[in-house]
């Protein structure tokens, strides 16, 4: 085994280094320098490109195929994928003035996802602290839910740093983007775009368009955006779907979600695009419309057949409603088009692993690592695999090689798996030394808390359980074990009115928990008697 490993190591695929890539040198007096610096931009050589016509635009600053090149390698450089849905800031948390209904229907809002018997429970399937129940990949949006506590300013601002966990807003992070963007420019920005004249630029559509992605990408002014697009729609008689898709942008970006809702409704009518439908969806789901966005991207996918991205975007919106079968379909239907997607591979293996199929998520795991997969999370999921389907001899090395990769975001559950491995093999110490390591690393790690104060009990230490009990309830109340743990701790101690009041709220978390069911049966007895 120890030969194979090493043999491992050898095979293993260096990554592409793009600094170390050498560039063609450029042949004099036979290549064009604009056809050049527009070589270097396809071949996304975006600051040699820059570098290059800084240098034409130095000599004349009229070239206006030198300054499309220039502008349009700013944006790409700066380009991020938008499509995504993004955590939400503490100025977006306190200065929401969107009215949502307080009572939803099961199943129809993010705020009241499914939790009928029928959908994932607890027991099986561990949820992370904003209380949905944890997918197999991590995309920005997924750990916090609205309208609980982990989507709250109380949330915002704990952690190690206190008010880094999430950003003041969403559209800062695109500030501090734009900014960090502009500090290399030693003269100041190449374009002053409070200077430019609009109605100008919207009469020269190719420069137009490039100029309203650089201002949406590199400077980041929605509003300079939003008035480019403006005067560009007037211009085209409000034919153009481009346009209106950049003004719906621009307004999502403001915050101002039924006008972007509005011009990305008539941009489809124009031209139905998945990009638009994307960004639509998006709407929806900040309006805590989920069922309007799944038509939208159930229409998309009639247009669409083959576009995996409004699949993957139906599926993500019924994992954020607890429908695992149904976001289970929807990623073996992106697999059965495209067989390297990750997410669909993680998802789909994470979804095994808590259907007790660890042999068959053991097999889509390494599926990854040989498409060139290779980090923490990854390793010690493979650990997990290997011993949940028997094969000890690799859960070690598995789990070592988890530790040389991890980083201070991912040491805590690191250690928590391993600390799990030992319970399961009878090794009390190593796990009690484990789940140490682990909330040294992070204080808040409910999870850790919760199996220490287990550990603590089987010590007799019964004043130190509780005390673990009641801090992993207070970094995570919505997980129903510490709950539960120390209603049960409580009840022996002989405060029944305590237990009572922790054995109700562990059934808040999990109504179908049957020790916490027969706990509060016998406590009515007990109140009943008295």
């Amino acid at each position: 085994l120890q030969f194979l490993y090493f043999i491992g190591n050898m095979v293993q695929p260096q990554p592409y280094d793009d600094e170390s890539a050498k560039e063609p040198e450029l042949p004099p007096n036979k290549l064009d320098r604009a056809v050049y610096a527009l070589s270097l931009m396809r071949r996304r050589r975006y600051d040699k490109a820059i570098e290059n016509c800084t240098s034409i635009l130095e000599e004349n600053a009229l070239d206006k195929q030198v300054w499309w090149i220039k502008t349009k390698s700013l944006t790409q450089k700066s380009w991020i994928d938008d499509t995504e849905m993004e955590d939400e800031g503490v100025a977006e948390l306190l200065l929401d003035e969107n009215a949502i209904s307080g009572m939803p229907r099961p199943g129809t809002s993010f705020e009241r996802p499914n939790t009928s018997s029928s959908q994932v429970s607890q027991a099986v399937r561990p949820s992370s602290g904003s209380g949905r129940p944890q997918s197999g990949f991590l995309r920005p949006g997924t750990q916090s839910r609205p309208g609980t506590k982990s989507g709250s300013v109380e949330s915002a601002f704990q952690g190690a740093r206190p008010g880094s966990a999430r950003p003041v807003t969403s559209a800062g992070r695109y500030v501090r983007l734009g900014t960090a963007s502009m500090i290399s420019e030693v003269e100041g920005p190449f374009i002053n775009i409070d200077k430019l004249d609009m109605k100008r630029y919207a009469q020269r559509p190719p420069l137009a368009k490039v100029l309203c992605d650089f201002i949406l990408y590199h400077e980041r002014n929605p509003m300079k955006a939003l008035e480019l697009g403006a005067e560009a729609t007037k211009i085209v008689q409000y034919n153009d779907w481009w346009w209106k898709a950049r003004l719906g942008k621009s307004l999502y970006q403001l915050g101002l979600y039924r006008d972007a809702e509005k011009q990305f409704k008539s941009s489809l009518k124009n031209q139905s695009m998945v990009v638009t439908r994307l960004e639509l969806g998006k709407v929806f789901q900040k309006l805590d419309q989920p069922l309007t966005a799944l038509e939208l991207f159930e229409k998309g996918n009639e247009t669409h057949p083959t576009d995996t991205h409004l699949l993957l975007a139906s599926a993500r919106v019924h994992e954020h409603l607890n429908n695992q079968e149904h976001a289970v379909s929807y990623y073996k239907q992106v697999l059965a088009l495209d067989s390297s997607n990750s997410e669909a591979i993680a998802c789909l293996a994470s979804n095994h692993f808590y259907d007790d199929q660890p042999e068959i998520a053991l097999r889509l795991y390494r599926r990854l690592l040989q498409m060139g997969v290779t980090n923490t999370e990854l390793w010690s999921n493979l650990g997990l695999c290997c011993f949940y389907a028997s094969q000890y001899d690799m859960t070690l090395s598995c789990f070592e090689r988890a530790l040389t990769l991890a980083s201070d975001d991912n040491m805590a559950d690191t250690w928590f798996n391993i600390g799990q491995i030992a319970i399961g093999i009878g090794d009390l110490g190593l796990a009690y030394q484990a789940f140490k390591v682990s909330i040294s690393v992070d204080p808040n790690h409910a999870e850790s808390f919760n199996n220490l104060g287990i550990l603590e009990l089987r010590k007799q230490n019964a004043d130190q359980a509780r005390s673990n009990f009641h801090t992993a309830t207070r970094l995570n109340p919505h997980i129903h074990e510490p709950l539960f743990n120390g209603g049960l701790l409580a009840f022996k101690l002989g405060d029944f009115q305590e237990a009572y009041t922790l054995t109700m709220k562990a059934l808040e978390q999990y109504p179908d928990h049957t020790e916490s069911l027969e706990l509060r049966k016998q406590l009515r007895k007990h109140f009943t008697a008295v």
